[in-house]
This record gives structure tokens, sequence and C-alpha cells, in this order.
């Protein structure tokens, strides 16, 4: 049996991701034990029913042997969680989250890292719409990329061990510059999660349209954005405000692209409409032939 890449992890707030990678270490043998801490008393008494590590009912307890820190909450409350932590960190720990959004992480965090201490920020692109330490599970990270955003003269070491650790749960590593991660996700996630929060409370709000019959008469298409929008408000609120850049940006090209389609529906251009959607279209199967997602009818569903 092979060493585990890292002896003592801590996890930072224990939602979904972060009960997940607790389960994902502990049954994937990732690291030796695992800490938890929850700003939440809440939640450390429902996560320590779980068993998937010791809960610690405060940060320097959680954090003080930790060889790898992960912290696993909103993108606004990490800088709040780094100053309490900082000095409870030990030399040589490797440092690191899982927050959506890379720059704002990097310049608001690393004032307060201490240098005796390996950040290098990440990124699992993974989740579900679920939210709570009960909603974790081991495999979530399985055939995954997880985005690694080291900084400029980053410690090699620290950086393959947390590669290996994201490799051992189950993921692709990637790396890339902060600014690039927040451009991609931009349009990759941020910018359809916006656009499924639009359209849910667009149909809520229709006055020629009984919430009723919004329920009732739910296509599948309308049912997807229901579960994309079902997402964790708090975070999403954080990473809008902390994306904001790269998100007002594709949200113009979007804005430009609808509006050509607004034409083409308007003046009868068929072929037009025709040729974006087979476009489209061969973006999907691109998606289903590199294993992001299912070719099952209806997503797998039952």
């Amino acid at each position: 049996m092979s060493t585990p890449p890292v002896s003592t992890l801590c996890i930072i707030g224990v939602g979904l991701i972060g009960s997940s990678i607790a389960r994902a270490a502990l049954k994937y043998e990732a690291a030796e034990s695992v800490t938890l801490f929850d700003a939440s008393a809440d939640v450390r008494k429902r996560a320590a029913a779980l068993d998937i590590g010791t809960v610690c009912d405060d940060i320097a307890a959680a954090v003080k042997d930790a060889d790898l820190v992960l912290l696993c909450v909103p993108v606004g409350a990490m800088e709040a969680v780094m100053k309490a932590a900082a000095a409870h960190l030990k030399s040589g720990a490797i440092l690191s989250d899982v927050g959506s959004v890379k720059t704002s992480v990097f310049e608001t965090v690393s004032h307060h890292v201490p240098e005796h201490v390996h950040f290098i920020p990440g990124h699992p692109i993974a989740g579900t719409e679920k939210s709570g330490p009960e909603a974790g599970f081991a495999s979530l990270f399985r055939d995954r990329w997880c985005i690694l955003t080291p900084p400029e003269g980053a410690d090699e070491a620290a950086l393959a061990t947390l590669s290996d650790f994201w490799t051992v749960i189950g993921s692709t590593v990637e790396v890339m510059t902060p600014e690039r991660h927040d451009r991609v996700l931009a349009i990759t996630s941020h910018l359809p999660h916006l656009i499924a929060f639009n359209i849910v409370g667009t149909a809520a709000d229709l006055e020629s349209v009984t919430e009723g019959e919004v329920v009732k008469f739910s296509a599948g298409g309308f049912r997807d954005f229901t579960r994309i929008a079902a997402s964790d408000p708090v975070m999403w609120r954080d990473v809008f405000l902390n994306n904001k850049t790269a998100v007002l940006e594709m949200l113009g090209r979007f804005n430009e692209d609808l509006a050509a389609l607004q034409r083409a529906i308007r003046w009868g251009e068929g072929d037009q409409l025709h040729a974006f959607f087979e476009r489209t279209r061969g973006i999907r199967q691109s998606i289903i032939d590199a294993g992001q997602d299912t070719d099952k009818t209806n997503f797998g569903r039952d």
C-alpha cells in the first residue's frame, strides 16, 4: 500500500465540497487523518455524527498539526478565515482552497499567509446543487478536473504534493494562471448559473403565468434550470461579486449573441437559426466524448 500524499488534512468549512473531500481522503487513502472545523456549531454537530474526521471546536486546534489546509468556505469568507488561522499554521504546511474564483482569493488571502506556509489556490470542478455536510459523497471528484493556480515562484514540492492529493481522490489536475481560470469559469460555470437564476426568477414573476402553472408544466429544459438555480445562494453571491470583471465581459458577449438570435427569429431567418443550433449541438457531443457527462436519455434519470 502506497503512502498517502498527506499525513494530516484539515478542512475549514464542512459543506458539500468540504465533507466530500473528507470522505474521499479517507476512502481513497489520500490522508492518514482528517480534522474539520466550521464556524457554525450546528454544522460541527452534524459533521461529528457523520464520522468523516475529527471535528474541532476552534480553528486553531483544527489547523495546528495539518500538513494540508483546505479552505472550503464561500469566497467572501476566505480572508476572515485566513486571518483567524494564520498564526496557528505549522511551518511547511500547504494552504489551498476550493473557491470558484482565483484572482480575488489570491489577492485577499495571500497578504495573511505566513512566509513559512505554501499557498497554492485551487478549484475542483465538481459539485451539485445540494449543500451541507450530509450532501457530501466520496466519489464527487472522480474523473473530474481540478485546477491549481500556483503563484510565481511556488514551491515545486508543495505543488507536487497538492497535485498528488487531488489525483488520489480521482481528479485530473490542470495548472493555469488565476486570470485564465477566472475567464474560463466565467463562461463555463458562472454565466450559466446567472442565466439559470434569471430565467427561474423571470418565470416566477410573470404576471400572465401563475406559479402553479410554472411548476405543473415545467418542461425538461426549465427543470434543469431550476436545478442549477437551487445552488447555494451565499456561494454564488460571492462568486459574482469577486469575479465581476470576467462575468460582465462574458455577459456582454452573451447579450450580443442573444440579440443576433432575436433578429433571426424576428425576420424569419430559419437557415441562420438551424446553423447555429447545429453548431451548439456539436458542443454537447464533445462534452460527452470527453467523458464530462453521460449520453443516456434524460441525463440518466429514471
